[in-house]
């Protein structure tokens, strides 16, 4: 019995401490990191200095185009200081960039809202594989994920795009967004009516 008790101490030793730092998984626009909510909240529940975190962030995001939506990732140490690590934006946001849209499709599989090239897709994928948890895939992995991330935005992967007629689909597009949000606004207020 003593022989498996000091096995069990010598363990314990070895083992490595555990880290239950908190960890802070959030989207925030390039450049506009700012100390009201929702992000000074978040990090004064741990213990981060607002003030220096914004202006590190806005420093490191000064190149980009103010506003674009940037995946955050901070790992707070125990001395109160962190790691911060800034994502590539996310991939709808590429998609419906390059689609040329400003939302996706209500109803995914049925209605398409964009297109967009195999050479778009393509282009994505290989800003996206600097992302760290992307790092370690292949290009066509991401163009996988990529292609499903479309399909559910509303967004179609085609060959080759004619610039005239996926101009006249925009145009058709914006009667249908347009409408949509009427029907959108008159369930709001029929809601509104029947809680008042």
């Amino acid at each position: 019995m003593s022989k498996s008790v000091s096995r069990l101490k010598s363990m314990k030793k070895v083992a490595d401490k555990i880290d239950h730092s908190s960890k802070l998984r959030t989207d925030i626009p390039a450049g506009m990191a700012a100390a009201g909510p929702p992000l000074g909240p978040m990090l004064g529940q741990r213990n981060i200095n607002i003030a220096a975190f914004c202006k590190d962030f806005n420093e490191r995001t000064a190149n980009i185009k103010p506003g674009i939506p940037l995946p955050t990732r901070v790992k707070v140490n125990a001395d109160r200081s962190y790691q911060l690590v800034i994502h590539q934006p996310p991939s709808t946001y590429f998609l419906k960039q390059a689609a040329g849209v400003s939302r996706g499709a209500m109803e995914p599989i049925r209605e398409i809202c964009g297109k967009i090239t195999l050479k778009h897709l393509y282009e994505i994928a290989k800003i996206k594989s600097q992302d760290p948890p992307l790092e370690w895939k292949s290009l066509k992995e991401i163009c996988t994920m990529l292609i499903a991330t479309a399909r559910t935005c509303g967004i179609e992967v085609v060959k080759e795009l004619d610039p005239k007629e996926y101009g006249e689909f925009l145009q058709q597009r914006k009667v249908v967004v347009e409408e949509q949000k009427k029907l959108l606004q008159e369930k709001r207020e029929a809601k509104m009516l029947r809680t008042a």
